[in-house]
């Protein structure tokens, strides 16, 4: 391809070289690079591509994209723009044929609820015939196939690569998770989504590697409404017109205010066996009764939300009532059965405000006991661990402290640390260092009518040691205790 159809939707100037020049792939990692490529100068916190330009084209990179300038030889093309990483995008979408203006685009972003609802959007659309890709914090899921991620938001060139596979397999439409990092690095630059939507807002990712401040972490967020069609938004949570009032598109609203476009009322939770959800009704853009089988008033929103986008999407309320009612995403407040009368849940909850809302969500059932267990990760702040530890001690009946990803530190000083919080309350509480023993402990000791969750790890299949990661999957460990191998 012709560097010049690479660059149609840039601001840009060529500081040397030719824009006729072939182009034989778009790379923004070193250890990739070919011959005749075009080659990125991405700026990272602890990376810059400018100090590998000239390794670049010694390489092979016929093409430099820049923000700031280099010194190669005559016969490399250099083209400068305000910023790479808006580049990347722009120049992905272009490599890969503009894939995104062939699938119905759904972008979902908040604090919490994220990967939950953008699972239920794609569980409403496939019931109602549609082919769905997903790029998310579990996986990006094309035709069957899942592709583990690093990210919440891949970085532009895989977004633009994976719209293209998902077209060659027959997907119509795509809903992806759209986190605040990915916004503020440009990673969804130049897609305008057909429908976005936001769940909430609470004080997350804040810190020198992520976003400098509250104000910066919502001001990010209200990206999304900048660049979508059309907008969805929860009425309820209290950051609704910050994140709405500078939206370039019409935004609808849902929630549990009965101004609200799509209101929910008349919620009950639901309970039985291996079961916990809740039903409620709808009126507005929608009209009837829902039962959903993911637990917690929370999950309102979620189902809500999925339910506007769908509904814009021409889902029948027949499709969504079945689609709900048999829903659940792995990791998400998700219900293992075991036979027993006592309810097992694994959870991703991984910080204090996570936790005390899957706590109190379990609270509101009246289990006899509610029995949390938990770690913290290695080379992670304390503070988190002080937090979680009271947030348990304070909720659960029983709270059982154990390993999460220790990374480079020692599991003991971890729990130690959890232990200073929920030594602040009068919970009661047992260590267990080892993971698997721990999930043996509590199912072999739960009573009946116990709701156990299990905390912290949620999809993920990995225990993280010493810069290794180990296989390990809360559900094979689960199954192992029934199978007694525990």
């Amino acid at each position: 391809m012709k560097l010049k159809d690479l660059l149609n939707r840039l601001t840009y100037t060529c500081d040397q070289g030719s824009l006729d020049t072939e182009v034989s792939a778009v790379i923004n990692n070193t250890k990739q690079l070919c011959q005749g490529c075009l080659f990125l100068c991405i700026k990272g916190a602890s990376f810059d591509g400018h100090n590998f330009a000239s390794e670049a084209v010694e390489k092979g990179a016929s093409v430099l994209v820049v923000q700031d300038p280099v010194e190669v030889p005559e016969d490399v093309t250099v083209i400068r723009v305000e910023d790479t990483r808006q580049a990347m995008a722009e120049i992905s979408a272009a490599w890969f044929g503009y894939p995104a203006r062939e699938l119905k685009t759904i972008a979902v972003t908040g604090t919490k609820g994220k990967t939950t609802t953008t699972y239920m959007i794609r569980s409403l659309l496939e019931k109602a015939g549609h082919k769905v890709g997903v790029i998310g914090t579990i996986e990006v899921l094309i035709d069957g196939k899942s592709i583990p991620q690093n990210n919440t938001t891949p970085e532009s060139y895989d977004i633009h690569r994976y719209f293209r596979e998902m077209v060659e397999a027959g997907c119509d439409a795509v809903v992806m998770e759209a986190s605040s990092q990915g916004f503020k690095l440009h990673r969804t630059a130049g897609i305008t989504f057909d429908y976005g939507l936001f769940t909430n807002l609470s004080p997350d990712h804040i810190g020198p590697n992520e976003h400098e401040s509250f104000e910066e972490y919502l001001n990010c967020k209200a990206m999304l409404f900048t660049q979508c069609r059309q907008g969805f938004a929860n009425l309820d949570d209290e950051h609704f017109a910050e994140i709405t009032k500078d939206a370039a598109c019409p935004v609808s609203t849902f929630g549990l205010a009965p101004e609200a476009d799509l209101c929910a009322y008349d919620i009950k939770l639901t309970r039985d066996t291996d079961f916990l959800g809740v039903d409620f009704s709808v009126k507005g853009t929608i009209e009837g009764r829902i039962a959903c089988s993911v637990p917690g008033t929370f999950n309102v929103h979620n189902a809500l939300g999925a339910m506007a986008v769908v509904n814009a999407l021409g889902v029948s309320f027949e499709d969504m009532c079945q689609a709900l009612r048999h829903f659940s995403v792995k990791g998400r407040v998700q219900i293992v059965p075991t036979g027993s009368d006592y309810t097992l849940i694994i959870d991703y909850a991984h910080n204090a405000v996570a936790l005390e809302s899957i706590l109190k969500t379990l609270r509101a059932y009246n289990p006899p006991r509610l029995v949390s267990l938990f770690g913290c990760g290695g080379n992670r702040s304390k503070l988190r661990r002080y937090e979680m530890g009271e947030v348990s001690g304070q909720l659960a009946d029983l709270t059982v402290i154990t390993s999460d990803n220790p990374r480079f530190e020692e599991p003991q000083a971890i729990i130690d640390d959890i232990l200073t919080g929920i030594g602040k309350t009068d919970g009661k509480y047992i260590s267990i260092i080892d993971r698997r023993e721990a999930i043996s402990h509590v199912m072999n000791h739960a009573q009946p009518g116990d709701i156990v969750v299990l905390a912290g790890k949620g999809h993920e299949t990995y225990q993280e040691i010493r810069g290794e990661k180990f296989h390990m999957s809360e559900e094979e460990i689960v199954q192992d205790v029934l199978d007694g191998k525990y």
